[in-house]
Protein backbone atom coordinates (compact mmCIF):
# COMPACT_ATOMS: atom_id res chain seq x y z
CA UNK A 1 0.00 0.00 0.00
CA UNK A 2 2.94 2.39 0.53
CA UNK A 3 3.51 2.57 -3.22
CA UNK A 4 -0.13 3.49 -3.80
CA UNK A 5 0.10 6.54 -1.52
CA UNK A 6 3.60 7.35 -2.77
CA UNK A 7 2.42 7.35 -6.41
CA UNK A 8 -0.64 9.45 -5.57
CA UNK A 9 1.57 11.94 -3.73
CA UNK A 10 4.01 12.27 -6.63
CA UNK A 11 1.16 13.05 -9.02
CA UNK A 12 -0.96 15.38 -6.89
CA UNK A 13 0.19 18.46 -8.78
CA UNK A 14 -0.90 16.85 -12.06
CA UNK A 15 -4.39 15.86 -10.91
CA UNK A 16 -6.25 19.15 -11.46
CA UNK A 17 -5.10 19.40 -15.08
CA UNK A 18 -5.59 15.69 -15.78
CA UNK A 19 -9.08 15.62 -14.22
CA UNK A 20 -10.09 18.68 -16.24
CA UNK A 21 -8.81 17.10 -19.45
CA UNK A 22 -10.55 13.78 -18.80
CA UNK A 23 -13.86 15.46 -17.96
CA UNK A 24 -13.68 17.46 -21.17
CA UNK A 25 -12.98 14.39 -23.27
CA UNK A 26 -15.79 12.45 -21.54
CA UNK A 27 -18.35 15.08 -22.58
CA UNK A 28 -16.98 15.65 -26.06
CA UNK A 29 -19.47 15.17 -28.89
CA UNK A 30 -18.95 13.49 -31.19
CA UNK A 31 -16.98 11.23 -28.90
CA UNK A 32 -13.37 10.69 -29.99
CA UNK A 33 -12.38 7.29 -28.62
CA UNK A 34 -8.83 7.43 -29.99
CA UNK A 35 -8.10 10.82 -28.39
CA UNK A 36 -9.57 9.65 -25.09
CA UNK A 37 -7.51 6.47 -25.17
CA UNK A 38 -4.30 8.37 -25.83
CA UNK A 39 -5.05 10.51 -22.77
CA UNK A 40 -5.64 7.34 -20.76
CA UNK A 41 -2.36 5.86 -22.01
CA UNK A 42 -0.54 9.02 -20.91
CA UNK A 43 -2.13 8.86 -17.44
CA UNK A 44 -1.30 5.15 -17.18
CA UNK A 45 2.31 5.61 -18.25
CA UNK A 46 2.80 8.42 -15.72
CA UNK A 47 1.38 6.27 -12.93
CA UNK A 48 3.74 3.46 -13.87
CA UNK A 49 6.76 5.75 -14.23
CA UNK A 50 6.29 7.63 -10.97
CA UNK A 51 5.41 4.42 -9.12
CA UNK A 52 8.53 2.63 -10.42
CA UNK A 53 6.38 -0.06 -12.01
CA UNK A 54 7.37 -1.85 -15.19
CA UNK A 55 4.81 -3.75 -17.26
CA UNK A 56 6.10 -6.42 -19.63
CA UNK A 57 3.84 -7.42 -22.51
CA UNK A 58 3.69 -10.84 -24.13
CA UNK A 59 1.43 -12.35 -26.80
CA UNK A 60 0.29 -9.11 -28.44
CA UNK A 61 0.53 -10.94 -31.76
CA UNK A 62 -2.46 -13.06 -30.71
CA UNK A 63 -4.84 -10.10 -30.46
CA UNK A 64 -7.44 -10.05 -33.24
CA UNK A 65 -6.63 -7.40 -35.82
CA UNK A 66 -10.23 -6.49 -36.53
CA UNK A 67 -13.54 -6.36 -34.72
CA UNK A 68 -14.47 -6.35 -31.06
CA UNK A 69 -13.46 -8.83 -28.40
CA UNK A 70 -13.74 -9.48 -24.70
CA UNK A 71 -10.49 -9.47 -22.70
CA UNK A 72 -10.78 -11.58 -19.54
CA UNK A 73 -7.84 -11.20 -17.14
CA UNK A 74 -7.33 -12.72 -13.72
CA UNK A 75 -7.72 -10.11 -10.97
CA UNK A 76 -4.99 -9.37 -8.41
CA UNK A 77 -5.28 -5.72 -7.40
CA UNK A 78 -5.59 -2.02 -8.19
CA UNK A 79 -3.01 -2.10 -10.98
CA UNK A 80 -4.74 -4.72 -13.12
CA UNK A 81 -6.79 -2.60 -15.53
CA UNK A 82 -3.92 -0.11 -15.90
CA UNK A 83 -1.53 -2.97 -16.70
CA UNK A 84 -3.80 -4.26 -19.47
CA UNK A 85 -4.20 -0.74 -20.87
CA UNK A 86 -0.43 -0.21 -20.79
CA UNK A 87 0.02 -3.43 -22.79
CA UNK A 88 -2.88 -2.92 -25.23
CA UNK A 89 -2.21 -0.54 -28.11
CA UNK A 90 -5.68 -0.32 -29.63
CA UNK A 91 -8.55 1.49 -27.96
CA UNK A 92 -10.46 -0.45 -25.35
CA UNK A 93 -12.73 0.20 -22.41
CA UNK A 94 -13.74 -1.59 -19.22
CA UNK A 95 -16.53 -2.85 -17.00
CA UNK A 96 -16.35 -1.97 -13.31
CA UNK A 97 -18.19 -2.73 -10.12
CA UNK A 98 -20.64 0.15 -9.73
CA UNK A 99 -19.99 0.40 -5.99
CA UNK A 100 -16.29 1.17 -6.54
CA UNK A 101 -16.61 3.29 -9.66
CA UNK A 102 -17.49 6.70 -8.22
CA UNK A 103 -14.17 7.43 -6.50
CA UNK A 104 -12.62 10.60 -7.88
CA UNK A 105 -10.15 9.89 -10.70
CA UNK A 106 -11.55 6.37 -11.21
CA UNK A 107 -14.92 7.92 -12.06
CA UNK A 108 -13.29 10.30 -14.55
CA UNK A 109 -11.36 7.48 -16.21
CA UNK A 110 -14.47 5.33 -16.61
CA UNK A 111 -16.48 8.26 -17.96
CA UNK A 112 -13.72 9.16 -20.42
CA UNK A 113 -13.50 5.54 -21.58
CA UNK A 114 -17.29 5.41 -21.77
CA UNK A 115 -17.07 2.15 -19.89
CA UNK A 116 -19.87 0.46 -18.02
CA UNK A 117 -20.84 0.17 -14.36
CA UNK A 118 -22.18 -3.18 -13.24
CA UNK A 119 -24.26 -3.53 -10.06
CA UNK A 120 -23.17 -6.97 -8.91
CA UNK A 121 -26.12 -7.37 -6.52
CA UNK A 122 -28.78 -6.13 -8.91
CA UNK A 123 -29.45 -8.83 -11.55
CA UNK A 124 -32.21 -6.83 -13.22
CA UNK A 125 -29.94 -3.86 -13.95
CA UNK A 126 -27.05 -6.17 -14.79
CA UNK A 127 -29.06 -7.67 -17.65
CA UNK A 128 -29.41 -4.25 -19.27
CA UNK A 129 -25.71 -3.46 -18.87
CA UNK A 130 -24.67 -6.83 -20.32
CA UNK A 131 -26.99 -6.26 -23.28
CA UNK A 132 -25.43 -2.83 -23.91
CA UNK A 133 -21.89 -4.25 -23.73
CA UNK A 134 -22.88 -7.10 -26.04
CA UNK A 135 -24.11 -4.64 -28.66
CA UNK A 136 -20.93 -2.56 -28.41
CA UNK A 137 -18.63 -5.58 -28.68
CA UNK A 138 -20.60 -6.77 -31.71
CA UNK A 139 -20.05 -3.29 -33.21
CA UNK A 140 -16.29 -3.54 -32.74
CA UNK A 141 -15.46 -2.23 -29.26
CA UNK A 142 -12.94 -4.05 -27.08
CA UNK A 143 -13.76 -4.55 -23.40
CA UNK A 144 -11.77 -5.51 -20.31
CA UNK A 145 -13.88 -7.59 -17.92
CA UNK A 146 -12.64 -9.45 -14.84
CA UNK A 147 -14.55 -12.76 -14.52
CA UNK A 148 -13.53 -13.20 -10.88
CA UNK A 149 -15.37 -9.94 -10.03
CA UNK A 150 -12.94 -9.04 -7.25
CA UNK A 151 -9.76 -9.78 -5.36
CA UNK A 152 -8.33 -9.91 -1.85
CA UNK A 153 -4.92 -8.78 -0.62
CA UNK A 154 -3.95 -12.40 0.03
CA UNK A 155 -4.97 -13.66 -3.41
CA UNK A 156 -1.77 -12.82 -5.32
CA UNK A 157 -0.99 -15.13 -8.27
CA UNK A 158 -3.96 -17.42 -7.65
CA UNK A 159 -7.45 -17.69 -9.11
CA UNK A 160 -10.93 -17.94 -7.69
CA UNK A 161 -13.86 -19.34 -9.66
CA UNK A 162 -14.82 -17.33 -12.72
CA UNK A 163 -18.40 -16.04 -12.84
CA UNK A 164 -20.35 -17.41 -15.78
CA UNK A 165 -22.69 -14.47 -16.39
CA UNK A 166 -20.19 -12.22 -18.10
CA UNK A 167 -19.61 -14.77 -20.84
CA UNK A 168 -23.12 -14.15 -22.15
CA UNK A 169 -21.52 -11.14 -23.83
CA UNK A 170 -19.27 -13.34 -25.94
CA UNK A 171 -22.04 -15.83 -26.72
CA UNK A 172 -24.58 -13.20 -27.77
CA UNK A 173 -22.12 -10.99 -29.66
CA UNK A 174 -20.44 -14.01 -31.28
CA UNK A 175 -17.10 -12.26 -30.78
CA UNK A 176 -13.80 -13.72 -29.49
CA UNK A 177 -12.72 -14.10 -25.88
CA UNK A 178 -9.09 -13.18 -25.20
CA UNK A 179 -7.83 -14.78 -21.95
CA UNK A 180 -5.29 -12.47 -20.28
CA UNK A 181 -2.81 -13.65 -17.65
CA UNK A 182 -1.56 -11.11 -15.12
CA UNK A 183 1.51 -11.99 -13.07
CA UNK A 184 2.73 -10.06 -10.01
CA UNK A 185 0.44 -7.05 -10.53
CA UNK A 186 -0.53 -7.38 -6.86
CA UNK A 187 3.00 -6.31 -5.88
CA UNK A 188 2.38 -2.76 -7.09
CA UNK A 189 -0.43 -1.46 -4.89
CA UNK A 190 -1.47 -4.41 -2.72
CA UNK A 191 1.78 -5.02 -0.91
CA UNK A 192 4.05 -2.90 1.28
CA UNK A 193 7.00 -2.92 -1.14
CA UNK A 194 8.56 0.32 -2.40
CA UNK A 195 11.30 -1.28 -4.47
CA UNK A 196 10.80 -1.31 -8.28
CA UNK A 197 8.19 -3.82 -9.43
CA UNK A 198 7.89 -5.73 -12.69
CA UNK A 199 4.47 -7.07 -13.64
CA UNK A 200 3.61 -9.19 -16.66
CA UNK A 201 0.65 -9.14 -19.06
CA UNK A 202 0.25 -12.21 -21.26
CA UNK A 203 -2.38 -12.17 -24.00
CA UNK A 204 -3.31 -15.77 -24.84
CA UNK A 205 -4.66 -16.98 -28.20
CA UNK A 206 -8.29 -15.92 -28.66
CA UNK A 207 -11.14 -18.34 -28.18
CA UNK A 208 -13.41 -17.84 -31.18
CA UNK A 209 -17.17 -18.28 -31.29
CA UNK A 210 -16.97 -21.57 -33.17
CA UNK A 211 -15.14 -23.06 -30.21
CA UNK A 212 -17.68 -22.10 -27.55
CA UNK A 213 -20.99 -21.67 -29.41
CA UNK A 214 -22.37 -25.00 -28.17
CA UNK A 215 -21.20 -24.60 -24.58
CA UNK A 216 -23.08 -23.27 -21.57
CA UNK A 217 -21.67 -20.12 -20.00
CA UNK A 218 -20.56 -22.14 -16.96
CA UNK A 219 -18.50 -24.35 -19.28
CA UNK A 220 -17.04 -21.32 -21.06
CA UNK A 221 -16.04 -19.79 -17.72
CA UNK A 222 -14.34 -23.04 -16.73
CA UNK A 223 -12.50 -23.23 -20.06
CA UNK A 224 -11.17 -19.66 -19.82
CA UNK A 225 -10.17 -20.17 -16.19
CA UNK A 226 -8.36 -23.41 -17.07
CA UNK A 227 -6.33 -21.74 -19.83
CA UNK A 228 -5.31 -18.89 -17.55
CA UNK A 229 -4.43 -21.34 -14.76
CA UNK A 230 -2.31 -23.45 -17.12
CA UNK A 231 -0.36 -20.39 -18.24
CA UNK A 232 0.07 -19.22 -14.65
CA UNK A 233 1.39 -22.63 -13.65
CA UNK A 234 3.82 -22.54 -16.56
CA UNK A 235 5.02 -19.02 -15.77
CA UNK A 236 5.28 -19.36 -12.02
CA UNK A 237 7.58 -22.32 -12.43
CA UNK A 238 9.99 -19.86 -14.05
CA UNK A 239 9.16 -16.69 -12.12
CA UNK A 240 9.25 -17.93 -8.55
Amino acid sequence: MWRFFYTIGRNLFRFPGILSRMRKLAKQEPYNEEESYQCLKYVTNELLRTGHIRVERYGAEYLPQEGGYLMCPNHQGKLDAFAVIAAHEKTCTAVMDEAKSHIIFINEILEMMRGKRLELNNPRKAVGVIKAITDEVADGRRYILFPESGYTREKRNTLIDFKAGCFKIAVNSKMPIVPVVLVDTYKAFNSWQLTPVTAQVHFLPPIYYEEFKDLKTVQIAAMVQERIQQKLDELLGCVQ
